[in-house]
């Protein structure tokens, strides 16, 4: 039992051992037929023929629908009996057939056995083909029922998932709208409130200490509700602003002047911008090569050199842009990995646009990130 427990059966091998298993006992069943010497052969032949085709069952189940329907009309045509083994395999196929394909395909392979009630001769024979065409249109009927409720529950389930996803996108949609309007215009006025009640306990001359601890407690209650009003407007853009910042573009030069803001607001760096040449569009891959060079000097500057002043000039060339980051600092930066592997960076991004960079001490002071980027990617 162990070792028959994770045993997995391969789909070709089971329809090869049905196969087999069909073709021996039709073979076996047509040989007590009555008919001459010759008659017992004949009928294991076609009976087998009949049940060979469902060893195509899985590549081509049309083609061995055909196939078994031809041997079994023969067989009808040469007074040979439908075996059971054969009526189970011609089941099998049309099953088949029904799962796989669209209905009017079914429908034309049961078309023979429709005909066939209009040339069989006698009343038994009119019976075996009125329940062969039963057999046969049933199990293909049940195939196609089976298909084509397979096929409403994946429209179900996709239905359902876009559902989901509207409302999803609806819900942030919302949750985006909530926040601003609590950004600017509730939070707006309790901010007013907190300033006007520190503005009258300030300004009011005689002011009793009962008014004024009770202004002074408006002032105190108005900044926590605006604290924990800042914590729900948080929890509230979290999902919108990570779903804004994987569809956020890569940023350009055009986006250096909010990092140079962003250096400005920290304190640590006295920032100057200088640009030079005509300004004209550049490609893409270059604006961000060139950003993110200022990038990551800015960030060796505000590491090694605290309360430097930098200067960052682009110069627009006919041909070229340069770029040049330089510091009134202490020099070069102290060997370490941090230091050798941010150079490092910003040389191979110079490389990969076909430029060059250099780093070192400044002419005079400091410390010097110069790169010259060819501007083969300029835009019209």
């Amino acid at each position: 039992m162990t070792g028959v427990t994770g045993l997995r059966v391969r789909p070709g091998t089971l329809v090869g051992a049905a196969t087999a298993v069909l073709g021996v006992g039709a073979a076996i069943e047509s040989l007590g037929s009555t008919g001459g010497p010759l008659a017992p052969a004949l009928h294991a032949l076609v009976a087998c023929a009949v049940v060979a085709p469902l060893a195509l069952a899985r590549l081509w189940p049309v083609i061995a629908a055909v196939l078994s329907t031809i041997a079994c009309l023969s067989g009808v045509l040469l007074a040979t009996p439908a075996t059971v083994a054969g009526t189970l395999a011609l089941m099998a196929l049309f099953w088949t057939v029904g799962h796989v394909r669209p209905l009017p395909c079914p429908a034309l392979l049961v078309l023979p056995y429709a005909l066939l009630l209009f040339v069989a001769d006698g009343a038994g024979d009119r019976v075996s083909a009125v329940v062969l065409l039963a057999l046969v249109l049933g199990a293909a009927a049940v195939g196609a029922a089976m298909r084509l409720r397979a096929e409403t529950r994946r429209r179900q389930v996709s239905a359902r998932s876009a559902e989901a996803s509207l409302l999803e996108y609806a819900a942030r949609g919302e949750r985006a709208r909530i926040a601003r309007e609590l950004h600017d215009v509730v939070a707006h006025h309790i901010t007013m409130i907190a300033l006007q009640a520190d503005a009258a306990r300030l300004a009011t001359p005689g002011l009793p200490p009962d008014g004024a601890q009770r202004l002074t407690a408006i002032g105190d209650t108005a900044r926590t509700a605006l604290s924990e009003m800042r914590r729900l407007l948080g929890v509230l853009r979290e999902d919108v602003d990570a779903e804004d910042e994987l569809r956020r573009p890569q940023p350009g030069l055009r986006q250096l002047y909010a990092l140079l803001d962003e250096v400005r607001d920290a304190g640590s760096v006295s920032v100057r911008l200088i640009v030079s040449g005509p300004v004209q569009p550049l490609d893409q891959g270059l604006e961000l090569t060139a950003y993110r060079i200022v990038q990551e000097a800015l960030t060796n500057v505000r590491r090694h050199a605290p309360g430097a002043s930098v200067d960052v000039e682009l110069r627009y060339c006919a041909d070229e842009l340069w770029v040049r980051v330089h510091d009134n600092g202490p020099g070069a930066p102290p060997s370490g990995a941090a230091a050798g592997h941010g150079l490092t960076g910003m040389r191979e991004r110079a490389a990969m646009a076909g430029g060059t960079l250099v780093a070192g001490p400044g002419p005079t002071s400091g410390f010097l990130v110069e790169a010259v980027l060819p501007r083969k990617g300029a835009a019209a």
